[in-house]
């Protein structure tokens, strides 16, 4: 069995990133070597650095979206708004659960999520 423990992101404005995500999270790195930073955000571990491949913002944004679970979707979606972040879809929500999702564009434009967390059915 394999367990999801991190992601890379490389950016070719590294410490753009991390300041930006560390409002999103509201902390300092949880690691830092040379280039290399990342967080800790519940059981994942996301890593931003350079990459000599990467130029300007991602043209694919769609592609791939990082999800950060909250119960407070629409405050924390304000409070996202509020650091900066393009809002590319507001508050909705998905289906007739519980479910609500907002979606943003970080400054290299990689897309990210808020989501209500998500409880799978045994």
């Amino acid at each position: 069995m394999l367990n999801f423990g991190s992601i890379l992101i490389g950016s070719e404005n590294p410490q753009q990133l991390v300041e930006f995500y560390g409002k999103v999270f509201e902390k300092q790195p949880d690691m830092s070597d040379g280039d290399f930073q990342g967080f800790v955000a519940g059981k994942t571990f996301m890593g931003i650095g350079p990459h000599d491949k990467i130029k300007g913002v991602n043209p694919q944004p769609e592609r791939i979206l990082f999800n950060f679970e909250t119960k407070n979707v629409k405050e924390e979606a304000e409070r996202i708004k509020g650091l900066g972040a393009k809002v590319i879809a507001q508050p909705y929500q998905m289906g007739e659960g519980d479910t609500w999702i907002a979606t943003f564009a970080d400054p290299d434009g990689n897309y990210f999520q808020l989501m209500t967390p998500w409880e799978p059915e045994n």
